[in-house]
C-alpha cells in the first residue's frame, strides 16, 4: 500500500474542501439561510477530523467541543444594545459555569472522639484536686485540724496553679482537628495515658493512705492535692515540647510531585511521623499548589486520536482472517513514520493556542475595562440620588455582568477554566471589588492567573479524602530515603524525603594587620 500517495491524495482533498466550504459559508451568511450549519465543514480541523469516514472519532470532551462552542458564540447569543440590561440569553447564564454537585459528605462521628475524650480527661483532672479537698470537709469534718494560714496559702497557690493549668490545656488540647488520621497519634497517646496513670496512683495513694485512716491533718491533704498539680503542670510542659517543640527544627527535605502534571515543590519539615509528615504536606499543598485542571491534561491525547483518525487503511488483497490486526499494524507504522512531522504540528497548535488566549484576553481587558466605567459613572450619578435611592454593591455587579460575560466566558473556555468559576462566585468577586473600589486589573487578576486550590471553591479542590500509601508504619519517623504516596481520585502525590546534610563551619582569623601594605617611593624617578 502507498501511504504517501494515500496522504497527499487525502490533503489535496482537504484543501479543496476548505476552499469550497469557505465559498458555502459566505454565500450561506448572505442570504440567512438556516441549512448553512449542515454543510460539510466549518473548520480546516473538522475536514481533518471527519475525513475518516470507517472509524468515527470520539470527540474530545474538553478541548473539541469548547472550540466549537467557542466559534459559534455569537449566533447563539444575545447581542449587546444600549438599552438592553442583559448581554447574553437567559440559557447561556443558566449554565454558565456550572458546578458539578459531588457526593453529600456524611457525618462522621469518629472525627471527633479525640476531642470527647480529652474534653472528659480534662474534666477528670480537674475535679481530682477538689476531690481531695472536699471528700475530707464531708466524710470526718469533726476530726480535721484547723487550716492556718500556711494551709490558706496553699488554697491560693492551688487555685491560681488550677486556672493555668486549665487555659494551657484548652489551648493546647482543646482545638478542632485538622484532619482524621489512619492510625492514633502516638504521642497524644502516651500522655494521656500518663495522664491515666498519675491520677490513678494518686488516687490510690489517697483511698489507702487518706481516706481508710482519716487523716486528721488537713494541711498534709492540702499540700497533697497542691503536688498533684505540679505533677500535672510538668506533664502539660512535657506535652508542650513533644507536639509544638520537637519538630521545629529542620531535618528532612520532602519532594512533593504531582503525578499528572509534574509540578514539583520543597519542604522542610523535622521529626514527624509519616502520617504527620503527609498532613503537613497536604495543608500546604492546598496553599501553594496551583489547582488541578484536568482538562489541560488532555490535548496529548487528542492530538494523538486525531492523527490515528487521519489515517486511512485499504485492503487490496480482499478479506482475510488477519485483517483486523493486519490493519492496526499498518496503522502503526504509518503513525511512526509520521513522527518526525509531529514537532511542527504541536508547534503550530501551541502557537494557534497561544494567540487564541492573547485575543480572549484582550477583550476581556477592554470589556472589563468599559464596564467599570460604567460603574465609576453610576456611582457618581448615585451620589446626586436621596439616600435611600442608592443602589447595592450586589446590584451593580449584576448589572453590568452581563456587558462583560461573553467575554469572560470565552476566555474561560479558551483557557480550560470554566469549571473552576461559576456564574455566581464571579458576580460575588465583582461586588467585593466593586465594594472595596478596586481596579479592574485587580478583577482581573483571579482569572488571568491561575491562583492556589484554596482560592476556589470547595467543588474544585477535585477531592477532600485521601489515602496515604507507605511501604513503612505510618506511625514510625522519617528517615532518610522513605517514600510514600497520597492519592486521590484523579492524581497522586509522591513524596521522597531525603536528610539535611550535617554542616560543619570552621572559623579562619583574619589579622587586621595582614590586608595592610606599605610603598615606598624612590628618591629619584623616571620623568
Amino acid at each position: 500500500m502507498d501511504t504517501d500517495s494515500v496522504h497527499s491524495g487525502y490533503s489535496h482533498h482537504s484543501s479543496r474542501s476548505r476552499g469550497s466550504n469557505k465559498q458555502s459559508e459566505r454565500s450561506s451568511r448572505d442570504r440567512h439561510k438556516s441549512h448553512s450549519r449542515d454543510s460539510s465543514s466549518r473548520s480546516d480541523k473538522n475536514v481533518t477530523i471527519s475525513a475518516s469516514s470507517a472509524q468515527p472519532q470520539q470527540p474530545d470532551q474538553s478541548s473539541a467541543p469548547t472550540d466549537a462552542q467557542d466559534d459559534n458564540w455569537g449566533e447563539t447569543t444575545t447581542a449587546v444594545t444600549g438599552t438592553s440590561d442583559h448581554s447574553l440569553s437567559q440559557e447561556d447564564l443558566a449554565g454558565f459555569g456550572k458546578e458539578t454537585e459531588g457526593p453529600v459528605e456524611k457525618l462522621n462521628c469518629v472525627r471527633f472522639l479525640p476531642l470527647a475524650l480529652a474534653l472528659v480527661l480534662g474534666l477528670l483532672v480537674l475535679i481530682t484536686p477538689l476531690s481531695f479537698l472536699v471528700l475530707p470537709q464531708l466524710m470526718w469534718p469533726e476530726r480535721l485540724q484547723a487550716c492556718g494560714t500556711a494551709c490558706e496559702g496553699l488554697f491560693l497557690s492551688l487555685a491560681f496553679k488550677l486556672l493555668i493549668l486549665l487555659l494551657a490545656g484548652w489551648a493546647l488540647f482543646v482545638r478542632p482537628a485538622r484532619a482524621s488520621l489512619p492510625r492514633i497519634a502516638v504521642f497524644r497517646a502516651l500522655l494521656g495515658l500518663l495522664t491515666l496513670l498519675l491520677l490513678l496512683s494518686y488516687w490510690l495513694f489517697f483511698g489507702v493512705r487518706i481516706l481508710d485512716s482519716q487523716d486528721e491533718n488537713y494541711q498534709g491533704i492540702v499540700q497533697f492535692a497542691v503536688s498533684l498539680v505540679d505533677a500535672l503542670l510538668f506533664i502539660h510542659y512535657l506535652a508542650v515540647v513533644l507536639l509544638e517543640i520537637r519538630h521545629l527544627q529542620p531535618c528532612f527535605s520532602l519532594c512533593v510531585v504531582r503525578s499528572t502534571d509534574g509540578e514539583t515543590h520543597h519542604y522542610n519539615l523535622g521529626q514527624l511521623s509519616i502520617q504527620r509528615a503527609a498532613l503537613v504536606i497536604l495543608e500546604h499543598y492546598y496553599k501553594d499548589f496551583s489547582v488541578h485542571n484536568p482538562a489541560l491534561l488532555t490535548a496529548a491525547k487528542s492530538r494523538a486520536a486525531k492523527h490515528l483518525a487521519g489515517l486511512k487503511v485499504y485492503n487490496v488483497d480482499g478479506a482475510g482472517s488477519d485483517a483486523a490486526s493486519a490493519q492496526s499494524r499498518a496503522k502503526i507504522a504509518a503513525a511512526a513514520r509520521q513522527r518526525d512531522t509531529s514537532h511542527n504540528e504541536l508547534y503550530y497548535e501551541e502557537a494557534e493556542h497561544d494567540r487564541r488566549v492573547r485575543k480572549r484576553k484582550a477583550r476581556l481587558v477592554v470589556a472589563v475595562e468599559e464596564a467599570f466605567t460604567h460603574v465609576r459613572r453610576l456611582q457618581e450619578e448615585e451620589k446626586k440620588k436621596p439616600p435611600g435611592d442608592e443602589m447595592d454593591p450586589r446590584e451593580a455587579a449584576q448589572a453590568i455582568f452581563p456587558s462583560m460575560a461573553r467575554a469572560l466566558q470565552k476566555y474561560l473556555r479558551t483557557t480550560r477554566q470554566q469549571h473552576c468559576h461559576s456564574m455566581d462566585s464571579i458576580q460575588a468577586h465583582l461586588a467585593f471589588c466593586i465594594t472595596n473600589n478596586m481596579t479592574p486589573k485587580a478583577f482581573l487578576e483571579s482569572y488571568l492567573m491561575t491562583g492556589p486550590t484554596l482560592q476556589y471553591t470547595r467543588e474544585c479542590w477535585q477531592t477532600r479524602h485521601w489515602t496515604l500509601v507507605s511501604e513503612a508504619s505510618v506511625t514510625s519517623p522519617l528517615r532518610h530515603g522513605s517514600e510514600f504516596q497520597l492519592k486521590s481520585s484523579d492524581f497522586s502525590l509522591v513524596v521522597t524525603s531525603k536528610a539535611i546534610p550535617h554542616l560543619k563551619l570552621i572559623e579562619e582569623y583574619v589579622h587586621p594587620k595582614s590586608h595592610k601594605f606599605v610603598l615606598q617611593l624612590q628618591s629619584e624617578t623616571s620623568v
